[in-house]
């Protein structure tokens, strides 16, 4: 089973910063899964927003393209969501993600299967 714990929000102005961390833990039933996140706010559908592979080639959706960036540090089992440039539409409960290579691309009707994630507001 696998197990992933977000760090790293909180509470920023329009136009500010934030960086993201998940760790990973647990045992895959497949080999280099790709990693990814994702966002989800109350009523509304879990929202996929970028995944990295672990050869390190990246993929986003347009909606945080050229403002979020994802990264990795593989031997430590930790993936990384760089955001700037937030926008109060930004503000939403983030989820680290993971699936068998190349299946992160999809919204889902919950992030909850992904576990707890962790809150990012902002402000006008």
């Amino acid at each position: 089973q696998v197990q992933l714990v977000e760090s790293g929000g909180g509470s920023v102005q329009a136009g500010g910063s934030l960086r993201l961390s998940c760790t990973v833990s647990g045992r895959f039933d497949y080999d280099d899964p790709d990693l990814g996140w994702y966002r989800q706010n109350p009523g509304t559908e879990c929202e996929f927003l970028t995944r990295i592979s672990s050869d390190g080639d990246t993929y986003y959706a347009d909606a945080v393209k050229g403002r979020f960036t994802i990264s990795q540090d593989r031997t430590k089992n930790t993936v990384f969501l760089q955001m700037n440039d937030l926008k109060p539409e930004d503000s939403s409960v983030y989820y680290c993600a993971y699936d068998k290579p190349g299946l992160l691309y999809s919204d889902y009707a919950s992030c909850h299967y992904w576990g707890q994630g962790t809150q990012v507001t902002v402000s006008s």
